[in-house]
């Protein structure tokens, strides 16, 4: 059974479990309810015998006596007149006891010749005193009643007062029907539970209903979750992880069976990147890699290893000529036009492959080995090379580069050039990108892009990048007071930020070079961020709380989300040179520059505009409140020795205006 087929049946379950664990509370609230209605009613019914224990008082008994303290007893008309009162509400089923109590708690009139000479109660003598006393109980189950338990009553004590002189004469004990209250209070409440009832029964339903929205909307995020960690989010085909998994299948299914695995690089693809901007190329690569998905065949697969270099599994191909007849399909279907920005694009790749078993029976042999056909076939333009024994001294090519850079680390060949980074709200030189060169023996001085994608696929990444933090702490440090508000940003790779010690060796630098942790800003990629967003985040977290500022560099040129951004222990955004350099002329790329200042800054991130060639943009991007900018305009990557000299005499020239 598939995930697509278990997940119904996975929210199903949840739902269940949410709709249980609702139901609890729910059952629970009507109880405690119920309860509290009940006894709320217990006391409205207490209060309704007490009101009428006083109209029975006021109307009926007090008028009859001559307003005399009772201790000196009742006439014979007092009495004949109570006999008569008890006799009628007795008919009436009004009163079922009615007793006259004197001061002192003895009873002086009792309709039924009852309580004569008995020992006052405590209740008699708080009434006696003033107090209403009310109970709910039933008939002679006083302890001083016989006979056998009647019906359920009030009973009720309540002073007697003199009409006149409002003074206190005797006591009146009545004992109420409890029936006809209960009944009234039955109807009540009867009404008050289907009503709560009906009321829970739809708050249950509402909770059900959140229930079911929020099991599906969890599964949906853990099927989203699970579906980005094993594919790109550019091209939505599967990444290197799922394809390596592909081909572990492939390798590991039935003794004998045949499969190619490809590797495909686009050629020239830097230059639509250069020439177009990094959005147009994204968008060019997720055209081709549609394209690439609708191609294959059945049980084919194809995915996007990174950068402008896509994968191909090809389950089906018995031999070399059937293998090299679909692959040459494949790149036939890439070359032909693609309209980007209204441009027809043509896509010429060179593509390698290798065949299992026959040149290799895993994984990581058979990508090493299709990758190095690549080589070869961009190397002769060749189009479509399979591997073979005889290519290996391209990967032997390859490895003597990484000894020569091991040796370069060692041999100090290496060195940093410094390009500044200006705050436009009064024009001073705030920080400064180190940025890495080589000074090769023989080629002369190398860029990143002839040096680093090989360190970043062999791991001697992480020494360089910790080469580059601390020489380029040392060196704003040896600057002294001329630099001592400077901050230097450092880029930093995919490769770093997986590396769990990476944390701990920038702080050790930082600690090593004496200065605060906030000169030191770290840059990192969209791309290089989405290789693994979890591990990632963990990194950037302990760092940031540590007080070193993190940027995210080359800004709408990948796939950050929102709720992603929101996340991320940011202090800068870098907008992508691709959107600045041309803003003046394209309106579009204009609002994206202004629409991004203003998020970054309602998220509490600084805004840098990278790529700035010249002053008119410089001033509309001071106007839009851009933070600061970097690019040509200021200067080009500048030799250690040259940049305090250089920044000195920027800043007493500049005539940027300060913002209102």
């Amino acid at each position: 059974m598939t995930a697509q087929t278990t997940a119904p049946h996975t929210a199903t379950r949840l739902f269940a479990v949410f709709a249980a664990v609702g139901l609890v509370p729910v059952v629970v609230l009507g109880f405690v309810l119920a309860g509290s209605y009940r006894g709320e009613a217990n006391r409205r019914g207490l209060d309704e015998a007490t009101s009428e224990s006083a109209l029975i008082a006021s109307t009926a008994v007090e008028p009859l006596l001559f307003g005399q303290d009772l201790r000196l007893g009742l006439s014979a008309q007092e009495q004949t007149q109570l006999f008569q009162v008890a006799q009628d509400a007795a008919a009436r089923g009004t009163i079922l006891r009615l007793r006259i109590r004197d001061l002192d708690g003895n009873v002086v009139f009792s309709a039924d010749g009852s309580g004569f000479g008995e020992t006052p109660e405590a209740d008699t003598l708080a009434a006696a005193g003033g107090a209403v006393e009310t109970d709910l109980t039933r008939l002679n189950t006083d302890p001083n009643d016989t006979g056998n338990p009647g019906v359920q009553v009030v009973e009720v004590y309540r002073p007697l007062i003199n009409g006149t002189s409002k003074t206190r004469i005797g006591v009146l004990e009545v004992y109420l029907p409890y029936q006809p209250i209960n009944d009234d209070i039955t109807r009540g409440l009867n009404t008050l539970y289907r009503d709560l009832a009906i009321g829970l029964a739809l708050l249950y339903l509402v909770l059900a209903g959140i229930a079911r929205v929020t099991t599906r909307k969890l599964q949906q995020y853990a099927e989203d979750n699970a579906h980005l960690a094993e594919h790109d989010p550019l091209t939505c085909l599967p990444n290197r992880r799922l394809f390596h998994r592909r081909i572990a299948e492939l390798t590991d299914g039935p003794a004998g069976r045949v499969g190619a695995v490809a590797v495909i690089d686009l050629d020239r693809f830097k230059e639509v990147n250069d020439s177009l901007g990094h959005h147009n190329g994204d968008a060019l690569l997720a055209r081709l890699g549609a394209r690439l998905a609708g191609a294959i065949r059945p049980g084919d697969t194809v995915a996007r290893l990174g950068g402008d270099e896509f994968g191909v599994i090809l389950a089906r191909a018995r031999n070399e000529e059937e293998a090299t007849a679909a692959l040459e399909r494949l790149r036939t279907a890439l070359a032909e036009p693609v309209q980007i920005t209204g441009l027809p694009l043509s896509a010429e790749a060179s593509i390698g492959y290798a065949l299992t078993p026959e040149d290799g029976d895993d994984p990581e042999t058979l990508l090493q080995r299709a990758d190095i056909a690549m080589y070869v076939a961009k190397a002769g333009h060749t189009g479509v090379v399979r591997y073979s024994s005889d290519q290996n001294h391209y990967d032997s090519d390859r490895l003597a580069v990484v000894g020569e850079l091991r040796r370069a680390l060692a041999e100090d060949e290496l060195l940093l050039h410094y390009q500044p980074k200006t705050r436009l709200s009064d024009g001073a030189v705030t920080a400064v990108e180190a940025l890495i060169r080589w000074r090769h023996p023989r080629h002369g001085l190398l860029y990143p892009d002839a040096f680093l994608p090989l360190a970043e696929q062999t791991g001697l990444i992480d020494p360089l990048t910790d080469w580059v933090i601390a020489t380029a702490l040392a060196q704003i440090r040896d600057w002294g007071e001329p630099a001592s508000e400077l901050g230097v940003s450092v880029n930093i790779s995919a490769r770093n930020l997986s590396n769990p010690t990476f944390a701990d060796r920038v702080l050790a630098a930082l600690a090593a070079s004496g200065l605060p942790n906030n000169r030191l800003l770290l840059e990192i990629t969209e791309t290089a961020l989405f290789t693994d967003i979890e591990r990632a985040t963990t990194v950037l977290n302990r760092l940031s709380s540590a007080g070193v500022p993190i940027s995210l560099d080359d800004f709408g040129q990948g796939q950050t989300s929102l709720g992603f951004l929101s996340r991320l222990p940011l202090q800068e955004l870098k907008i992508d040179r691709a959107f600045v350099t041309d803003m003046l002329a394209d309106s579009a790329h204009a609002a994206i520059v202004r629409s991004v200042i203003e998020l970054a800054h309602n998220l509490g991130f600084a805004v840098v505009a990278e790529g700035v060639e010249d002053e008119l943009t410089m001033t509309a991007l001071g106007a839009m409140r851009c933070d600061a900018a970097q690019g040509y305009v200021l200067a080009r990557p500048l030799p250690a020795g040259d940049l305090l000299a250089w920044i000195s005499a920027y800043e007493r020239t500049t005539q940027l205006t300060p913002l209102a």
